[in-house]
């Protein structure tokens, strides 16, 4: 069958294109030949730039067509080299020799052998593939999370004075406010944001096995690491790892899916609370024309956004968990374990756009349903009797816990009825008891989420 969204083998390339295609300029086939185009050309204008002897001829108004050759990378172009990589059985250096052959069309030829001058494949697999991972976060993963964010922080406004009944264990606890528990997670998100940001994109560059061997035979007089430095941290904008094998360490790599991890976790923990909160009644969801909920149910509206997010989430989480343990993992100075998983690095951030796309496509459904929130805050009375015990307390009031427990574990159901009467009881002055009675579940709730932050 010819390929499409329809036969594609996974659903990251089938049944979810829509939501994962723009991650193809990052992660495919095509990407990370495009990205090795372009590691290559700025290496070789860096040369120029240095200058080395050999090429103190090529005139700076070259360089434009040179980037021309990876910024208006086709294709065409990529099939092209994978033409040639039939013959070299060689990914990299099919790439090597595409560009030999633009030089020739650029009349560029006596200088073509400074291309990949030095070099082993890593060096630029090891730079193509951190510059390709930092353009994807920062153009397609977190402009996602920020909606996502910025939805919650609008339903945490839109819901800070709903009060409502909180639960620990399951059980009815002291009473909470929607907005709270709803920034929470805009709390909880951002922060790691902000751990995700401190991970450099490390990479590796410095010849054959780490010691520029190849570079420092052929020009002893040139500092190698101070020009790669340079290459690496102010031109390429990624983060140059000193001390290195054939490869880099990934450790860097490992700590930035960890973060990514956290960040998924985070979104299953909201996911299924959201899932609870309709499956509660404390939420319906906006109906949209011509929608089934169920193949045999009519009456059902599922919260299948917040499912397929949760799926989705767990098999990212595997895949991210997967690889931070195994690439900084290489036998000596290197095999070739770390290059297979390496093309997989798309895999999870497809299945983590899906879900993103999924959880706030679910909180843009949500309507809430104030008079089923009310009727469970006044179906349990109970929850205020840590209320009143705290202010006994206060008061000196003798064993306030152990009364307050002789009330509410007994058979029969606290009601604002029975807690009246229980206070009533108590041998202190009217005026507290008046105090003590105005406590309710629908206004016993702290602070905000403005006060707490």
């Amino acid at each position: 069958m010819e390929l499409s969204q329809l036969t594609a083998i996974s659903p990251v390339d089938g049944r979810y294109r829509r939501i994962t295609h723009e991650l193809a300029d990052y992660f495919s086939e095509f990407a990370l030949i495009k990205y090795r185009v372009l590691v290559e050309i700025e290496y070789f204008i860096a040369l120029c730039q240095h200058p080395l002897p050999q090429l103190q001829k090529v005139s700076k108004d070259v360089y434009p067509a040179l980037r021309k050759i990876y910024a208006e990378f086709t294709i065409a172009d990529a099939q092209a080299i994978k033409e040639i990589e039939k013959t070299t059985n060689h990914d990299v250096k099919a790439v090597e020799y595409f560009i030999k052959a633009k030089f020739d069309a650029l009349n560029l030829s006596e200088y073509k052998e400074f291309i990949h001058f030095g070099l082993t494949s890593q060096d630029i697999n090891n730079t193509a593939i951190p510059l390709s991972l930092k353009d994807a976060i920062t153009a397609t993963y977190l402009p996602l999370l920020q909606q996502n964010i910025d939805q919650l922080k609008a339903q945490a406004k839109q819901w800070k004075n709903i009060t409502l009944l909180a639960r620990t264990h399951g059980q009815a606890a002291s009473p909470t406010l929607l907005g709270k528990e709803i920034y929470v997670y805009v709390e909880r998100l951002e922060a790691q944001i902000k751990q995700l940001n401190t991970v450099p994109f490390s990479a590796k560059f410095g010849g054959a096995t780490g010691n520029f061997n190849a570079h420092k035979i052929a020009y002893p007089e040139i500092n190698w690491i101070d020009f790669s430095n340079n290459f690496v941290n102010n031109v390429l904008g990624l983060h140059r790892s000193q001390t290195t094998t054939q490869i880099e360490h990934y450790d860097n790599i490992a700590a930035l899916f960890d973060a990514l991890k956290r960040i998924n976790t985070i979104f299953i923990d909201l996911d299924r609370d959201m899932w609870t909160y309709i499956s509660t009644d404390y939420f319906k969801q906006q109906l949209k024309e011509g929608e089934v909920g169920s193949s045999a149910m009519p009456h059902k509206v599922n919260p299948i956004d917040f499912e397929n997010s949760e799926g989705n989430l767990g098999i990212a989480n595997s895949s991210f968990e997967f690889m931070a343990a195994k690439l900084p993992v290489s036998r000596l100075q290197r095999d070739l374990t770390d290059s297979t998983v390496l093309r997989n690095i798309g895999v999870p951030f497809a299945h983590t756009m899906i879900a993103f796309a999924s959880t706030l496509k679910g909180l843009n459904k949500l309507i809430i349903n104030e008079d089923k929130i009310k009727a469970d805050l006044e179906d349990n009375w109970a929850v205020i009797a840590e209320a009143i015990q705290t202010v006994l307390r206060k008061e000196g009031y003798p064993k306030p816990y152990e009364a307050l427990k002789g009330l509410t574990r007994k058979n029969e159901k606290t009601t604002q009825i029975t807690i009246a009467a229980f206070i009533d009881t108590l041998e202190i002055n009217d005026d507290l008891k008046t105090q003590l009675k105005k406590i309710s579940p629908h206004n016993y709730v702290g602070y905000n989420a403005n006060e707490l932050n």
